[in-house]
């Protein structure tokens, strides 16, 4: 493989490019232990509601509480989604290049870089890649869409891959 191989590519940032970026990279899982907060306060609600005398309209702001993050949380991805949509970065189109040193993302409203060296897992899945980093400060983790990768470009994220 050659050692100064850069790859470029362009992508729109839109609905699919989010619900993708959604299901392949979210750690979040509907179990009933999740709903365990949202039960909570409805249950402290409904106490408060039967058994003190305490105003009526703070035990039902506490059970709207209680269903207000339960439904949050059923609703997540949408959620997610439709927050990335309303972003003024919606629909503008970003430039991707992959070298040596790391993954370059730039759009008009947003530059980032990713270096190799603050990678410190990258999960592959049948989509694309969630490279999970830490670069001091900042840590996270961004998402790769195979869709816009050529097959060289594949390649020399698994070899990369490889090193880590």
């Amino acid at each position: 493989m050659n050692e100064s191989s850069t790859f470029t590519s362009t992508f729109i940032l839109d609905k699919a490019h989010f619900n993708e970026c959604y299901r392949e990279s979210s750690t979040l899982i509907l179990s009933p232990k999740i709903f365990f907060k949202s039960g909570v306060l409805i249950l402290f609600g409904l106490i408060i509601l039967l058994f003190t005398p305490v105003n009526a309209y703070a035990a039902w702001f506490v059970i709207a509480l209680g269903v207000l993050e339960a439904v949050s949380l059923y609703y997540h991805q949408p959620w997610w989604v439709l927050r990335q949509m309303l972003s003024r970065a919606s629909n503008s189109e970003v430039k991707l290049t992959i070298d040596e040193l790391g993954v370059l993302s730039e759009s008009f409203y947003h530059k980032s870089k990713i270096l190799w060296q603050d990678v410190i897992r990258v999960q592959e899945s049948d989509l694309g890649y969630v490279l999970h980093f830490n670069a001091g400060k900042n840590k996270g983790k961004s998402y790769l869409s195979k869709s816009y990768l050529s097959n060289d470009a594949q390649k020399f994220i698994y070899h990369k891959v490889k090193q880590i």
